[in-house]
């Protein structure tokens, strides 16, 4: 009973630890583009986006349940061997988001929960433990559907905001009142990220629960202190700032304008929340990242840089398989040590992983001063050029 105790303590410790990760890792689903156009101030950003994040995490717990009650068929596998398998997942998906946290790259904190817990419950139980249909369904298929619909949508909302305010197109600052738009519709992507990926955690916390006899299986919401562990620790992870994705979604894909990062946020938002509404465990990061190239398509004279799409995509494609051979090599330890001795040194091996990874990313560190070049002094991403009245003499040139 002692050791069953031990490995549900390691098992939470780690999945919050994850939410924290995934809280930094996806600060810049909300906040890239109002950083990037100067609507806010970076600290100020991500200070909001943490405050609505733990908002989010309360209005809903349907994704949860996709994960605590559904993608793993729990029923066949005893508990000594699937907290194991949790926790093991928990390492590859840590491991994924450290790695391509370190390299800058916008991948999706909750593809990598997904395939380290295939990987391990695979190797530690077998792959009739796994629900394929609610895999492809609820996983996969809104993985590759999200992104493209959130593309359109923004492509469409940029084409129809220049349309509206074609008679600015030779004022520099005409379409400066979309800065103000961007400030309700990062917030709004910062809440929808917290109704969806926060829950996540939830999920995997109330699924050990369950398994560990410490919650009715019939009972598939996550606990009060759950939603608030959950919840708090992912606002943490979004006020600590993920400033080197930042730095790639904010200017890496597109030289994002006030009326183009409006357009990619309320695309997002709007794919986000419907998403939650239906259960669907979303990639809050490939919706991000596809609204903002569908805004850079949008715009007139825009350049998307398809290389930086090239690298994110392989991070796409590579995450469920990579998280899921790290979640994989961890339950492969478990299974050759033992329950107790397989997670204490699992243990061991994650925290070396994620000290190392630290301590090189401290080599070339990004913060909130040098996340964009533009931003080191005064906090504006885009400079914006004044566009005073004419002068008298001006006036008088013009009607001649």
């Amino acid at each position: 009973m002692e050791t069953a105790v031990l490995i549900v303590v390691l098992v939470i410790a780690l999945a919050l630890f994850f939410d924290f990760t995934n809280g930094f890792h996806d600060t810049a689903n909300a906040m890239a583009t109002p950083i990037a156009t100067g609507a806010l101030k970076p600290k100020v950003a991500v200070l909001l986006a943490a405050i609505l994040n733990l908002v989010g995490a309360f209005l809903s717990t349907e994704v949860s349940k996709t994960i605590s009650h559904g993608m793993i068929n729990e029923e066949g596998i005893d508990a000594g061997t699937f907290l194991p398998i949790i926790f093991a997942g928990l390492v590859g998906a840590i491991t994924w988001n450290m790695l391509t946290w370190l390299l800058g790259l916008p991948s999706s904190s909750s593809h990598a929960l997904f395939g380290g817990l295939i990987g391990a419950t695979v190797v530690g139980a077998s792959a009739a433990a796994i629900d394929f249909g609610v895999v492809l369904s609820k996983v996969v298929l809104p993985a590759l559907i999200a992104p493209f619909t959130a593309g359109v949508i923004a492509f469409l909302v940029t084409r129809l905001a220049y349309a509206i305010t074609r008679r600015y197109d030779g004022k520099p600052d005409g379409r400066d009142g979309f800065r103000w738009g961007q400030i309700f519709t990062s917030s709004l992507v910062a809440l929808a990220h917290g109704t969806n990926d926060a829950q996540k955690t939830m999920g995997v916390i109330t699924l050990a629960l369950i398994t560990a006899g410490l919650q009715d299986g019939d009972h598939s919401d996550p606990q009060t202190w759950v939603i608030f562990a959950c919840a708090f620790t992912i606002a943490l992870g979004t006020y600590m700032g993920g400033w080197r994705i930042i730095r790639t979604l904010g200017k890496g894909l597109t030289d994002v304008k006030p009326a183009q990062g409006f357009s990619a946020e309320s695309s997002t938002a709007a794919t986000i929340l419907a998403s939650s509404f239906f259960g669907f465990a979303l990639s809050t990061t490939q919706v991000a990242s596809g609204s903002v190239i569908g805004s850079g398509l949008g715009r007139r004279g825009s350049v998307v840089r398809w290389r930086t799409v090239g690298r994110i995509a392989v991070g796409w494609v590579l995450t469920l398989p990579a998280a899921g051979a790290v979640g994989a090599a961890a339950a492969l330890i478990v299974v050759w040590l033992g329950p107790l001795w397989g997670v204490l040194v699992g243990t061991v091996i994650a925290v070396t992983i994620i000290l190392a990874i630290f301590a090189r990313s401290r080599r070339n560190a990004v913060d909130a001063g040098n996340a964009m070049s533009e931003v080191a002094d005064s906090g504006l991403a885009v400079k914006v050029k004044r566009n005073p009245p004419p002068t008298r003499k001006q006036r008088r040139k013009d009607q001649k």
